[in-house]
């Protein structure tokens, strides 16, 4: 395999990136970030140092590309040859939607189509991309599943998402490209965004500051350990659909959802400070609860996210704590 990975400074980029080096199946990682300052471009750097810290990161190849330069896109291509594609680069979050609108378009809708017609024109086996719960939108019928409709969107990112699986839909019937949408839910763990909540929690608790808490802490989420989602991800790799057209989405959560304020208990658990709460209403574009069904994914892997909470927030703080003394 020879994978393009988009967004390899992210998250779930960084980590899909490091599990792939470890595979003797994988001559070749492509990673292409624009590395932007939505958040600290540090957290970035230092994930990118620690791939190429990694035993093979000579088989990595990073380019700092924005992926809506469709000509630059096109050349790596071209270059690269790749037989894989999993494409996660994305401008991120429900809220910055309401600073930013024009991030979103630039890079979830033109940024998705370079990678579309960069595919289509170098033809690759499978091409995996980063969809969201944030589709489900305004959908109050739990848990969550592929068949529901998604046509009531909360914000404007779930827009994009929706957007995305529209696109990769038309290109798989228009150009026969195996292409998979994934609807991450909620994913947090080691070396995670500072704009999401565990970590912007941690943050505030260890320095001793309150934390916002919208809705009262009365929301549910169905919380998914990073490690289960990259390993989803890496198992779909080579299982394009066999529909024609080759197009088809997967739920990448564990349907275990759990009330906010219990998250909070268990985070205060983990680290043995008890958080002061500033509670607030719900913010536009947040929805009250999200819960996955799971069943297709487990059909067609074999398995679904099933790492309890309180065992990935115990990693997630361990290396918090690592990280920021490191620093």
């Amino acid at each position: 395999m020879r994978v393009v990975i988009t967004g390899a400074a992210g998250f779930i980029g960084f980590h899909c990136v490091r599990t792939l080096l470890a595979r003797g199946d994988v001559s070749a990682v492509i990673g292409i970030d624009n590395l932007n300052d939505y958040y600290d471009p540090a957290l970035k750097a230092a994930r990118l140092k620690e791939i190429n810290a990694q035993p093979n990161s000579d088989r990595f190849h990073f380019h700092q590309v924005d992926i809506a330069d469709a000509p630059a896109i096109s050349r790596i291509w071209q270059d690269s040859s790749p037989s894989h594609v999993i494409h996660l680069a994305a401008q991120a979050g429900v809220r910055y939607a309401a600073e930013a609108p024009f991030a979103y378009t630039h890079s979830n809708i033109t940024g998705f189509l370079s990678i579309l017609e960069a595919c289509r024109t170098t033809p690759v086996e499978h091409l995996l991309y980063a969809s969201s719960s944030s589709i489900y939108g305004l959908n109050t019928e739990l848990p969550f599943t592929e068949t529901q409709k998604t046509d009531q969107p909360a914000s404007l990112y779930g827009a994009t998402k929706k957007a995305n699986e529209l696109m990769a839909a038309s290109y798989a019937h228009l150009y026969n490209m195996p292409a998979t949408g994934l609807r991450f839910f909620t994913v947090y763990g080691e070396w995670g965004r500072p704009d999401m909540a565990f970590f912007k929690f941690v943050a505030a608790m260890r320095s001793g500051q309150a934390i916002g808490v919208y809705n009262r802490g009365q929301m549910t989420r169905d919380f998914t350990y990073v490690d289960d989602v990259v390993s989803s991800v890496l198992a779909l790799l080579d299982k394009p659909s066999p529909q024609t057209p080759p197009h088809r989405v997967f739920n990448v959560g564990g349907n275990q959802p759990m009330l906010l304020l219990d998250a909070i208990k268990t985070l205060e658990s983990v680290t043995g400070v008890e958080a002061v709460k500033i509670f607030l209403p719900i913010q536009p574009g947040d929805v009250e609860a999200t819960a996955a069904d799971p069943a297709a994914l487990k059909a067609v892997i074999g398995r679904i996210p099933e790492t309890p909470l309180k065992k990935g927030l115990e990693r997630f703080v361990a290396w918090y704590d690592r990280y920021h003394q490191a620093r």
